[in-house]
């Protein structure tokens, strides 16, 4: 029964009658509602809580209140899995390269989507050229941006659940061209501001190729720019653990 009143309040909360930051009635109002025993009740609000979509405030007179949780509620035991099954970098960029030129398409296919939003992005990155920590932030973000306007929410989650691991992993890689720049023999490595810049191209043409709707084009471009950046992102990393880049 405790179950089966979890899923009646859960219902309440997906489909809006509950939303963010409401508080469930007053227990007497909710065994009226359902017509069960207070200890019924109160297990139905311990799955909730355990799946953090209510928050209990013990000791408080306002109750229990609705928390929609965001994807990192996902994010996190994804992970966790990820490092339990022993899972590379090459591993989370080869999914990445299965999400994102899709979602490409999916963008440039949609009349109706934000496409002001990958462009604000796309600022963003712009405005950390010149710093490579806020850069590698920027263009991680941009990534994960471009999957969350897609219009797929299930796509989107995916992308979510990658997203710390991709971020971590371009962090690491900016720095270490950076001080390959700065050290000994530097102008032998290039100056990394040079691929910074031509990733900001290639977000560019993205943005024009969605703005037009060249569907195809878009998803093969991004394709084609995933291979390149991830090469480059990866190099000499391939085989280093998810476990090794989150510890």
């Amino acid at each position: 029964m405790g179950e089966l009143v979890a899923r009646r309040l859960r219902r309440m909360i997906v489909d809006g009658e509950l939303q963010d930051g409401d508080f469930l009635p007053h227990e007497s109002t909710l065994l009226e509602h359902f017509g069960v025993s207070r200890p019924t009740l109160r297990e139905a609000v311990r799955v909730l809580e355990a799946e953090g979509l209510i928050e209990l405030r013990r000791g408080s007179r306002t109750g229990a209140r609705v928390t929609v949780p965001g994807p990192e509620v996902v994010a996190r035991p994804a992970a966790l899995q990820l490092q339990l099954g022993r899972a590379t970098l090459a591993d989370v960029y080869v999914a990445r390269s299965a999400i994102e030129p899709t979602a490409a398409r999916l963008l440039a296919l949609n009349s109706d989507a934000d496409h002001g939003g990958l462009e604000e992005a796309l600022e963003e990155v712009r405005a950390c050229i010149e710093d490579a920590e806020r850069f590698a932030v920027a263009t991680a973000r941009f990534h994960l941006r471009l999957v969350e306007l897609s219009g797929n929410q299930t796509l989107a989650m995916m992308a979510g659940m990658v997203h710390e691991i991709i971020l971590r992993q371009t962090q690491s890689s900016v720095r270490t061209r950076e001080a390959e720049a700065e050290g000994p023999g530097g102008a032998a490595h290039g100056d990394p501001r040079a691929n910074y810049r031509r990733a900001v191209r290639a977000y560019e043409k993205l943005i024009e190729l969605v703005r037009a709707s060249e569907a195809d084009e878009a998803e093969r471009f991004w394709r084609r720019h995933l291979e390149v950046a991830d090469e480059l992102v990866l190099a000499g990393h391939q085989a280093t653990r998810v476990i090794d880049v989150l510890d």
